[in-house]
């Protein structure tokens, strides 16, 4: 895991001393994803110059330092992430005199020798990769299947800049600063930046399976810079409808299953620093950690942040699976004050606007590690190849009745549903046998409330993903956003909303929230972070397997459950899923009232002219009072205004 940068300009007009300090400028941004050294690689005659921070994982020598050139002295790369499969790759490849044992070393010499897209698509891992080729003078940007790490790219008059993170763009001295305001209401809307945009007019993210290749011709447009898709997850799913699903019972399924996730987690254990993994005591977690526990030739260490209150604290089940499990238990309680004390450093963190605040515990478990393991393995991806979220089962089962219902109808019951407080509801909810208790069931209904204007499967997840709602934009000067590409997935034929919804959350919601959340948090603090569910073979079996497998009788991830249930007790994981929450609501009413209040003053909001004063106002208004818990929604204003402040 390691941070890069690097520059290509489109007229050789510096000299190779002011090339390399502006590289050297962009990657000292990173820092924090690459502690332990530094390099750069200067081509003065094209212009180009690439840098590289490294957190040292595979091969701790000088042999695997970066940027790397190929033996054959074509290629030259930095490379942030790893490739998990680099021993079969390198027996691939024999004959070669091998410098050392990294896998930057055979991905190289695999570009070498098949080319770059050929590469890519052998590789199985988790990366972004410049490369620069010297007899083309070209260079190539790549980023892995499912989005694990950032890439950005954007530009200014005279070169194309890229990095790891927006930071490294913003160190070049002719940085432009202009905000894209379409990719702001789409922040505002739904708490993050759906690739391609970034905050920036002048910045993109490469998305997740792609590829760009840029040249040095006259500047072009961003807009202008397409890249090509080696790998589609779209594609690979309609080519499974298009042949119809593969019938496997259930035994096979989860054999199945279990020996991709096995061969997964047995590669992503590799590593010449200490490994462990995040444990929530939660399915996807308890998964992961039960394998690697049964992979491992010692105790796997395992890790977990509490709260002393109640409502917000899985500790107590982690807990309980890691002594099942006998893993070496590290949990670490920690005050609602102590997580509070955490929201200045977000907005420097996470570097664009981002605002799902579980970033806060997210940030904190990632601490925790960081002072035991270089590496952690986490249980991200579960919930969107499998089907875990509430919304697939609950959204699914209300919309086939409500739309029979005619909209105005629909509309009465949603104020029907919205005329009762949240803490009203939760409590109602509280009532209910405890296999049955939703987390924040209030919250949820009030969200599920929004179904009532839906048109159609598309509008329902869009609505249950929107945390503005309204027609009228927030951002002056933009109409609503969507993310791109998303109403092609209704398009198709003969597909369930509840799939439908699953394959777009695997495509938007995991790599521009999951994904970009534990990145963030755990590079903040040099932690390697993976994820065994978002190996491709896996993602490309489960997205084969038949609904029934994934939500059977209203229960969510039945198969990953199947799984599990060789491995821990069920009475230790069955249980309402909680989440990684903490009480924004409350804190915004509380003790983070008068932050809020100056952060959204409407003489600020006017004098900036991003956000429309009277549409925050009436937000704040209505939260204030409790009328409405609009949290999601001022979250995102806050956390814009604080990466203002910031930047």
């Amino acid at each position: 895991m390691c941070g890069i940068a690097g520059l290509i300009r489109f007229r050789a007009d510096l000299p190779s001393a002011e090339l390399e300090a502006r590289a050297l400028r962009m990657a000292s941004a990173l820092t924090h994803r690459g502690p332990d050294a530094e390099g750069a690689y200067v081509d003065a005659q094209a212009g180009v110059a690439l840098s590289h921070r490294r957190l040292s994982i595979l091969d701790l020598s000088a042999a695997g330092a970066q940027p790397m050139r190929s033996h054959d002295g074509r290629y030259v790369v930095v490379f942030n992430g790893e490739v998990y499969n680099h021993a079969a790759l390198r027996e691939a490849l024999s004959g070669r005199a091998w410098r050392g044992h990294s896998d930057t070393e055979v991905l190289l010499e695999g570009i070498a020798a098949w080319g770059f897209e050929a590469a890519l698509q052998r590789a199985v891992g988790m990366f972004a990769v410049a490369l620069w080729d010297v007899t083309e003078r070209a260079l190539y940007l790549a980023r892995d299947r499912m989005g694990e790490k950032p890439l950005y790219y954007g530009l200014t008059e005279h070169a194309l800049l890229f990095g790891s993170e927006l930071k490294a763009l913003r160190a070049h001295p002719d940085w432009r600063h202009d905000i894209d305001r379409v990719a702001l209401d789409d922040y505002m809307r739904h708490g993050c930046v759906h690739a391609p945009r970034s905050i920036y007019q002048h910045a993109r993210k490469l998305p997740p399976g792609a590829w760009l290749r840029v040249a040095r011709t006259e500047a072009p447009r961003v807009f202008d810079l397409a890249p090509r898709r080696y790998w589609s997850l779209e594609s690979i799913v309609a080519r499974g409808s298009a042949r119809g699903v593969s019938v496997m019972d259930e035994r096979e399924a989860t054999d199945a299953v279990e020996a991709a996730l096995r061969r997964a987690v047995a590669g992503q254990m590799v590593a010449d620093v200490p490994v462990g993994a995040f444990l929530s005591g939660g399915i996807d977690s308890s998964t992961i950690v039960a394998l690697m526990q049964s992979e491992a030739t010692r105790t796997v260490r395992t890790f977990s942040i509490g709260f002393h209150e109640p409502n917000y604290n899985e500790a107590q089940y982690a807990k309980q699976v890691a002594d099942h499990l006998k893993t070496d238990h590290t949990e670490l309680y920690v005050s609602l004050a102590e997580a509070r004390a955490v929201i200045p450093e977000l907005p420097t963190i996470y570097d664009e606007p981002f605002a799902d605040s579980s970033q806060i515990p997210t940030y904190l478990v990632a601490k925790l590690a960081r002072q035991h393991v270089t590496v952690s393995l986490s249980g991200d991806g579960g919930d969107e190849l499998f089907g875990g979220y509430s919304r697939y089962t609950m959204g699914d089962q209300l919309w086939r009745y409500l739309r029979h219902i005619p909209r105005g109808g629909r509309r009465g019951l949603a104020v029907g549903m919205r005329a009762v407080a949240p803490e009203t509801w939760d409590t109602l909810w509280g009532a209910l046998p405890r296999r049955l208790r939703v987390d924040r069931a209030g919250d949820k209904l009030h969200k599920l409330a929004g179904l009532a204007v839906a048109r159609d499967g598309h509008d329902v997840h869009a609505l249950l993903h929107t945390q503005y709602r309204e027609r009228e934009p927030v951002v002056q000067g933009t109409s609503e956003s969507i993310p791109p590409g998303v109403h092609a997935l209704w398009d198709a034929p003969n597909r369930r909303l509840t799939d439908n919804m699953m394959l777009a959350d695997a495509l938007w919601y995991l790599p521009d929230v999951i994904l970009v959340k534990v990145d963030r948090a755990a590079m903040a603090v040099s932690l390697e972070t993976r994820a065994p569910y978002l190996d491709h073979r896996v993602v490309e079996l489960a997205f084969g397997l038949p609904p029934s497998l994934k939500i059977r009788g209203g229960v969510t991830k039945w198969i990953l459950r199947r799984v599990l249930d060789r491995h821990v007790p069920r009475s230790l994981i069955e249980r309402p899923k909680m989440g990684f929450n903490v009480p924004i609501d409350l804190w915004l009413r509380g003790s983070l009232r008068t932050w809020a209040a100056d952060l959204l003053a409407p003489e600020r909001l006017a004098a900036q002219g991003y956000l429309r004063p009277d549409i925050i106002q009436s937000a704040w208004n209505a939260h204030l009072s409790g009328a409405r818990n609009l949290e999601h929604f001022l979250w995102n204003a806050l956390m814009f205004e604080a990466w203002l402040d910031a930047r």
